[in-house]
């Protein structure tokens, strides 16, 4: 029996190889199989096996109508050929680009209306022109500007009005410029704060209200602080301030 006949007889009841322009030569060499790697089902799996087996075809489906098919195509297609998908109307597709377009054309995808779009830019955009997001209207977007923004304009986020964003700006400032955010309304971000303090911060942030903020402060404050808190009303912080004076006197 030839590899035709073969084919035809294993493959080609399935439908999916009748008219295909593959067939029958890509099943034959194993560079698809219906039902596990095929470029015209209905299927996000067997689209990505074929087009991982044969990447020389992806450029083809770039402008394919099924979204799945262009979005996974742009996957394994050439960078300068997926430019124009920039402006595709599924976000899924446009998602991919953002992955993979070439930095030099990504700052055009910073206005994306999607969500999923934007952090993909937002994680790879050149330092240089991450300020473009800093006031997008997503906090997620905002927190992945704030983890990579220069130190030198962390300050543009220390008022943001997520407590996340802020967060973020707690424990990348440098230490002598903590004071930003000493008196921040969130507790959480104040707790990062007295992690990160110098001396003298610290020992104002042992007046905190709240008294994990206060537990984190006793690490970084001047000895001389600490007595008051072994009458804390919290017994961590009478613990924590115990153990850094006896350490103190035992060295």
């Amino acid at each position: 029996m030839s590899d035709k006949t073969k084919a035809d007889a294993g493959y080609g009841k399935l439908g999916l190889c009748s008219g295909c322009g593959y067939f029958p030569d890509y099943l034959n060499s194993h560079r698809c199989t219906p039902g596990d790697a095929c470029i015209r089902a209905h299927s996000g799996r067997q689209i990505d096996r074929f087009l991982r087996t044969n990447p020389d075809e992806a450029h083809l489906y770039l402008a394919d109508i099924f979204w799945e098919r262009r979005a996974i195509a742009a996957r394994y297609a050439p960078e300068a050929l997926i430019t124009p998908l920039q402006r595709d109307n599924d976000e899924v597709v446009r998602r991919v680009v953002a992955s993979r377009i070439p930095l030099d054309q990504l700052a055009t995808m910073s206005r994306d209306p999607d969500r999923e779009v934007r952090l993909s830019v937002a994680s790879r955009l050149p330092e240089a022109q991450l300020a473009t997001l800093i006031s997008d209207p997503d906090y997620m977007i905002r927190a992945t500007v704030a983890r990579r923004l220069p130190h030198g304009q962390l300050a543009r986020l220390a008022k943001d009005p997520e407590r996340e964003v802020r967060k973020v700006v707690a424990t990348r400032l440098p230490p002598f410029a903590l004071h930003m955010l000493a008196n921040d309304p969130e507790p959480e971000v104040r707790a990062v704060v007295a992690e990160r303090a110098l001396p003298g911060l610290a020992a104002a942030l042992l007046q905190d209200p709240e008294w994990w903020v206060r537990l984190a402060a006793v690490s970084n404050a001047p000895l001389e602080f600490l007595e008051p808190l072994l009458s804390d009303p919290e017994a961590e912080i009478r613990d924590a301030a115990k153990a850094r004076l006896a350490e103190a006197n035992a060295a």
